[in-house]
């Protein structure tokens, strides 16, 4: 393989995944042989680190529970050129990640995301609910980030070296792929999608995803990165919004003053001119938190300069 010479590392975050870790380690070696494997045991309560262990793979304890913490470690503690982090629970296939690894080196691409399709639209694999869910959530992402994910959440993504080690993981759970989407698209980097077979879980294993809970802290963690990564967006306008209302409330104020010279209305001017000064802090405060954004962003992309490329 025009590969061969790089060090690819196979990363599986797992928590009691004893049923299906042993398919994943064996069928990414069998379409690349040359991949180390490392899986990262998320405190499980089964035997998933024993089955890992018996089919090659150097296994990691994770004792902060949640999967950006097993994120966190993850990119901490392996060392190699390309990362494939796919979830352990078998339900990603493995045939392309060949032809994924070399379309990443041939464009010189930091990410490769995983696209989920079905063989059969109506299989029921990737529930209804978890789609239109996955849908709102990328549209919402894309439309405050720029950019054109079409599956931001999905759990099979190929790295370079440098997006790992320039990526500050900070979620603790399932919104750590939002921050892995938004993180390239800040950085502007480099990055395609690739369609992979999506398939059912086997029997006797059961999704760790909580459909209403995580749903609810992905849309908190993209209200936190817009709020930190856009702040001129939020802040800007929230001060609009209150100048708007402010004149709206005012106009009338100013137009009888000037009519009679009197203010009649002491109240309503009072509040009129208190939502203007917090119109004028609002967007105050937005310029100034967005040249700070922009400084964090400059730190980032030179970490990101000073590894090597793909």
């Amino acid at each position: 393989m025009p590969f061969s010479h790089l060090r690819v590392a196979l990363i599986v975050p797992c928590y009691n995944e004893e049923l299906t870790i042993s398919s994943v380690i064996d069928e990414f070696k069998a379409v690349l042989p040359s991949i180390s494997v490392f899986v990262f045991d998320n405190n499980s309560t089964d035997r998933t680190s024993w089955v890992a262990k018996m089919h090659g793979a150097i296994v990691h304890s994770v004792r902060l529970q949640g999967k950006g913490n097993v994120v966190r470690r993850m990119f901490a503690d392996v060392e190699a050129d390309i990362y494939v982090m796919v979830d352990g629970d078998a339900t990603y296939c493995a045939d392309d990640l060949p032809a994924h690894i070399q379309l990443m080196l041939k464009n010189r691409l930091d990410m490769v995301l995983g696209v989920r399709t079905n063989e059969d639209d109506d299989s029921g694999q990737y529930r209804r609910g978890h789609r239109a869910g996955n849908r709102i959530l990328t549209s919402t992402a894309m439309l405050l980030f720029g950019g054109a994910f079409s599956d931001m959440l999905s759990g099979y993504r190929i790295f370079s070296r440098r997006y790992v080690k320039s990526f500050p993981a900070r979620a603790r759970g399932f919104e750590t792929e939002t921050e892995l989407t938004i993180h390239a698209l800040q950085l502007r980097m480099p990055c395609a999608e690739v369609p992979v077979l999506y398939r059912a879980r086997p029997d006797g294993s059961h999704s760790k995803l909580s459909t209403y809970k995580d749903g609810l802290l992905i849309l908190r963690t993209i209200i936190r990165l817009v709020t930190t990564e856009r702040p001129l967006l939020i802040f800007g306008g929230l001060a609009v919004i209150l100048s708007i209302i402010s004149l709206v409330i005012g106009v009338p104020v100013v137009a009888e003053f000037m009519r009679t010279g009197l203010v009649l209305r002491l109240p309503t001017a009072l509040l009129a001119t208190g939502l203007m000064l917090a119109s004028l802090l609002s967007g105050l405060c937005g310029v100034l938190l967005d040249h700070v954004t922009i400084a964090r962003a400059d730190a980032k992309h030179l970490r990101y300069l000073s590894i090597p490329g793909p």
